[in-house]
């Protein structure tokens, strides 16, 4: 571990790509295989494999308080340390006491992973934390916490891994991608480039593939500028959700790779129907369906006709975020939740089909099986439950199945051919109650986790940020006692930097919630206000930004707002000071027209 420990070091002490590169990969060569497979996962910033749902459940409290323990300091000192490195590794790194004795392998270290994430109970996991720091060299630890919590802060991501282990074991990196792509799994994906078996490496149902994201444009004229045809959809408010479907299992993955099923119980039944092995890419959302049955899967090309426009609102429309919002984190959900809030899956994709990926073949094939698929699973199940069928069930019977009955929804899809035809659909759109249009290139390859312009996101609203949360305060008046004022930041590089402080937006239900959340995750206590763990994502509305030496962005945002949690981004999606200083140009030029 003392050599992994070095290893990142160096790697942080440069900040040439190559180099970091070269250094990775010298250090997998000299390893073991089994030690070079757990240290490209622990490299990668994770204590386990992507497709695994082990977690350590350790928070920055806990790892706080056994930080200042081992280190026979107090919460003033061990502050000080954290106030002029920002990072608890870095901190115990500084502080711990080096003693005789001390250093572990790193094969221990996965190993004893493996044991705090089994541990039931905070006393026995608090125990097996101990135990692993206090047999580490200080330098040791410094990366074993920063492996706990999820954050190396060294400048090395997954893909720079990728490429040291093609360089390491003479493979392409294409082919070391598509493997830890279709594995989740860099150890396993490692383990085959040295044994020349990366061709080996097959689709891991069940493990989320990284979500295809879509670029803004400011018009429509813009929105048929970059290619001949287009494929255009509603721009829905709800969660981007990948769904994976074998032999009647279903799991359903957010945009942050989090299983997100046992929220929304009732649409595994309806995705179980399909009839083989499917992974679809779409969206859930919060759907008030149409009294009579409707067709739930039809495929509309019609650009603005009446026929279209029909064809579209049948399906039933969307509700507001606010309304789906109420169904995320629980593990349990109520009947008269599922009653009260019944969801839709509006599939508009598919990346895996009856054992072949698909995300290879262009957009227009994909639809065509999509559209296969899902006839094919509509001779299974059928809509919901018609008037005549209503009238034959008792109002008990008719209640129950309106709170276990949900639809796989065929994404509405629509033709234009000019801008006047995309500005038609977009006022159909948000007449619907839609954010806007979604303008996709019939000719493009699904790309994980990559943006470009083969997508496309058109929308017309305040601008808004999506910012991580540092620090939280205690409210004034009825909001004494819970944490409501939150100050965030954007990337800045690999830091965070903070640009503003909102207390408005959310609910006293969201804010409770939230303040039980904070106080779990706090890294420094300041009294009145705390220093926390950086992971939670907020969209913030705006009037205006100006420069502002008040926060290290040099920037400050004019009356914002909280427009909602994200809990679907991860706080790597979070905007970065690119953004804020696109937005700042484009604000000054329309000041100066």
């Amino acid at each position: 571990m003392q050599k992994f420990a070095q290893t990142c070091d160096a790697v942080a002490a440069t900040t040439k790509k190559l180099q970091k590169t070269a250094l990775v990969a010298e250090y997998l060569k000299s390893r073991s295989l089994h030690e070079a497979a757990v240290s490209a996962i622990f490299l990668s910033g994770k204590p386990f494999p992507a497709w695994e749902e082990t977690t350590l459940q350790v928070g920055g409290a806990l790892l706080w308080r056994i930080v200042a323990e081992l280190a026979e300091k107090d919460d003033v000192e061990l502050s000080a340390a954290y106030r002029r490195h920002g990072d608890l590794g870095a901190v115990a790194g500084e502080l711990l006491p080096q003693k005789p004795g001390q250093g572990l392998n790193i094969l221990e270290v996965s190993e004893k992973f493996r044991e705090i994430a089994a541990a039931r109970g905070a006393t026995k996991k608090a125990a097996l934390v101990r135990d692993l720091l206090a047999g580490a060299t200080p330098l040791e630890a410094k990366y074993i916490i920063k492996i706990v919590t999820g954050d190396l802060r060294i400048g090395l991501k997954e893909s720079l891994v990728e490429e040291a282990i093609a360089k390491a074991y003479g493979a392409t990196l294409a082919e070391v991608q598509r493997a830890n792509m279709l594995l989740g799994d860099i150890g396993e994906t490692l383990r085959l480039a040295a044994q020349r078996k990366l061709a080996e490496a097959k689709m891991r149902l069940f493990h989320p593939l990284g979500f295809m994201l879509a670029s803004p444009i400011e018009s429509a004229e813009e929105g048929l500028s970059y290619f001949a045809e287009a494929a255009v959809e509603d721009k829905y408010d709800g969660i981007r959700a990948q769904a994976h479907v074998s032999a009647g299992k279903v799991k359903i993955f957010s945009r942050t790779r989090d299983e997100i099923t046992e929220s929304f119980p009732e649409l595994p039944n309806a995705l179980a129907s399909l009839p083989y092995d499917a992974i679809l890419d779409g969206e859930i959302v919060a759907w008030e369906y149409p009294r009579a049955a409707a067709d739930t899967r039809q495929l509309v090309d019609e650009p603005q006709s009446e026929e279209g426009e029909e064809k579209a609102t049948s399906l039933g429309r969307a509700r507001p975020f606010s309304v789906l919002q109420q169904r995320l984190g629980r593990k349990k959900v109520s009947e008269k939740m599922l009653h009260d809030n019944p969801v839709a899956f509006l599939a508009f994709d598919v990346l895996y089909a009856n054992g072949d990926l698909l995300i290879e073949q262009p957009l227009r094939e994909r639809a065509q099986i999509l559209d296969e698929l899902l006839a094919a699973e509509r001779q299974t199940i059928h809509h919901r439950v018609t008037d005549t069928q209503r009238k034959s069930q008792s109002k008990f019977e008719f209640e129950q199945e309106q709170v276990m009955t949900a639809s796989v929804i065929r994404a509405p899809v629509f033709r234009a051919a000019s801008a006047d035809d995309l500005e038609e659909l977009f006022t159909s759109a948000q007449a619907r109650g839609n954010e806007g249009l979604m303008i996709k290139d019939l000719d493009s390859l699904y790309l994980p986790g990559k943006r470009g312009k083969s997508w496309l996101k058109m929308k017309r609203e305040l601008a808004t940020l999506d910012v991580v949360v540092t620090a939280v305060e205690y409210g004034h008046g009825r909001r004494i006692g819970v944490l409501s004022d939150y100050t965030f930041a954007v990337w800045d590089g690999d830091k965070l930097v903070n640009i503003g402080k909102a207390y408005s937006g959310l609910t006293d239900a969201e804010i409770a919630e939230m303040t039980h959340w904070f106080l779990e995750h706090t890294i420094e206590d300041q009294g009145f206000r705390r220093i926390v763990e950086p992971k939670i994502v907020l969209e913030v509305a705006f009037n205006n930004m100006m420069r502002s030496d008040r926060h290290d962005s040099g920037f400050a945002l004019r009356f914002p707002r909280i427009v909602r949690l994200r809990p679907d981004k991860s706080r790597e999606e979070a905007d970065t000071i690119e953004s804020v200083q696109e937005i700042f140009k484009k604000q000054e030029r329309k000041s100066n027209q």
